[in-house]
């Protein structure tokens, strides 16, 4: 009689932790998480140095104009960080923007030297060792590795230099005359992280630190 009541409740545990295993995994959910193609940092230095290459640039003489911005000799791969700049810039000095080509009087177009980012690394110490691992990064399909051996640090600095350049020529949609000109002009910001026996970063810049802390 002991040995029946001793299996009964053998399955009676058994049966309730099953339950509570089914339950558990019941509420389990995928994170899906994904990455933009630049981080925050670098998307932080591409638009603060739109920002210092536009501020020099005067539009005084394009005041109460209707002005249509061409934008193909822009550059390409980071062109909204510049135009979207450019474009405020354009409307705070009483430019008046159009849409269309045909219902400007001037046009103004948009050039470029380039707009992108410098890395620098330096590392006193033994780097990390790292081998392939087949596998292809979905964001930026730039192939991944596998780390081997961790990076022995006694310091080690990260500089990212961000570079944007402008330039434009404005004429007469009509006559095709130039009335104005300006630049190139060229805005640059920093962000420099340093390590000390893997401690840190401590962080210097010009742009907004981005902190990976929360509250």
């Amino acid at each position: 009689m002991l040995q029946i009541l001793t299996a009964a409740a053998a399955e009676s545990v058994l049966a309730v932790a099953l339950s509570v295993v089914v339950w558990l995994l019941s509420g389990c959910a995928n994170i899906r998480v994904t990455d933009p193609a630049r981080t925050a940092t670098e998307q932080f230095l591409l638009s603060q140095a739109a920002v210092k290459a536009v501020e020099p640039l005067s539009f005084e003489l394009l005041h109460g104009r209707k002005v249509f911005v061409d934008s193909v000799y822009a550059p390409q791969a980071e062109k909204d960080f510049v135009l979207g700049e450019l474009r405020a810039k354009l409307l705070r000095s009483g430019v008046q923007l159009v849409s269309k080509r045909e219902d400007a009087e001037v046009i103004l177009e948009v050039r470029s030297e380039g707009v992108g980012i410098d890395r620098y690394e330096s590392l006193l110490g033994i780097p990390a060792i790292l081998a392939p691992s087949g596998a292809t990064s979905a964001a930026t399909q730039v192939p991944t590795a596998t780390l081997v051996t961790p990076e022995l640090a006694i310091t080690k600095k990260i500089r990212q230099v961000g570079f944007a350049s402008v330039a434009y020529v404005a004429y007469w949609r009509d006559t095709g005359e130039v009335m104005a000109s300006f630049g190139p002009s060229i805005g640059r910001t920093y962000r420099e992280d340093w390590w000390l026996f893997g401690f840190g970063p401590t962080t210097l810049g010009t742009i907004a630190t981005v902190e990976h802390e929360f509250e």
